[in-house]
């Protein structure tokens, strides 16, 4: 499979919109113009990474960060300063809607689409409205574990062409849909492919994280939504 390649319009319009809201939404808690970040609370490299624009192989090497890249609160850490939601085009800052463009009172009903878990494990970052917050949820698990379709659609993206989600899924299943599924492993589908719901379509690895996880994105017309509010209890088949 040829990694990066979106497939054409109108398709493009609506991945561009995702990977520039996907930018703003790690956005909020900038480094400094110095080019370092403080550690917050709560924080990983995984996490600043996605902040920062920074991959953590980058973040690690800069730092003298050693396996299990442990970070301590208050620590500055040096990142790249010329990436990340600063990219621009003819020298002008890129201008992209906040990740809040559709506000959490209008989110969709639980239960409007059926959703399954793309794999199974503990979920060891939610989701988070916070500027700079876990647009996802992080699962934990094992190198090589399945990761499956949450739902029918097409593939729109495989690649690892943004930083800091490493090897990138993406599949459209709605206009108003589209799910990521990041850091795997071994990707299993091709752009185009029409898959089912519970398809494998990769399995879970550690690309461009610190530790073996999937993080995975339920998108409403371009907004990242909390996973775990239309996801079916884990263990258990979606009731539709």
């Amino acid at each position: 499979m040829s990694a990066g390649r979106l497939i054409k319009h109108p398709l493009r319009l609506i991945l561009c919109l995702f990977i520039g809201l996907v930018l703003a939404g790690c956005s909020g808690n900038k480094s400094g113009s110095d080019g370092t970040y403080t550690v917050k609370r709560g924080d990983t490299l995984s996490k600043i990474s996605r902040m920062t624009g920074t991959s953590v192989r980058d973040l690690a090497r800069m730092n003298g960060i050693s396996p299990p890249y442990t970070i301590e609160i208050g620590q500055q850490l040096k990142v790249n300063v010329s990436s990340g939601a600063k990219k621009s085009s003819g020298g002008k800052t890129a201008k992209v809607t906040p990740s809040s463009a559709v506000p959490q009172s209008s989110w969709p009903p639980v239960g409007q689409r059926c959703w399954r878990w793309p794999t199974s494990g503990k979920v060891v970052l939610p989701y988070s409205t916070a500027d700079g917050g876990n647009k996802g949820i992080d699962i934990a698990g094992s190198r090589g574990q399945p990761v499956y379709a949450s739902g029918a659609g097409k593939v729109v993206y495989v690649g690892n062409q943004l930083r800091g989600y490493g090897n990138l899924i993406m599949i459209k299943h709605s206009e108003d849909y589209i799910t990521a599924y990041a850091h795997n492993d071994k990707m299993m589908v091709n752009n185009g492919q029409s898959v089912k719901i519970g398809q494998q379509i990769a399995t879970m690895g550690s690309s461009d994280t610190d530790a073996v996880k999937l993080h995975f994105q339920i998108r409403y017309r371009a907004t990242a939504i909390d996973p775990l509010r239309y996801l079916p209890p884990q263990g258990s088949k979606p009731k539709c």
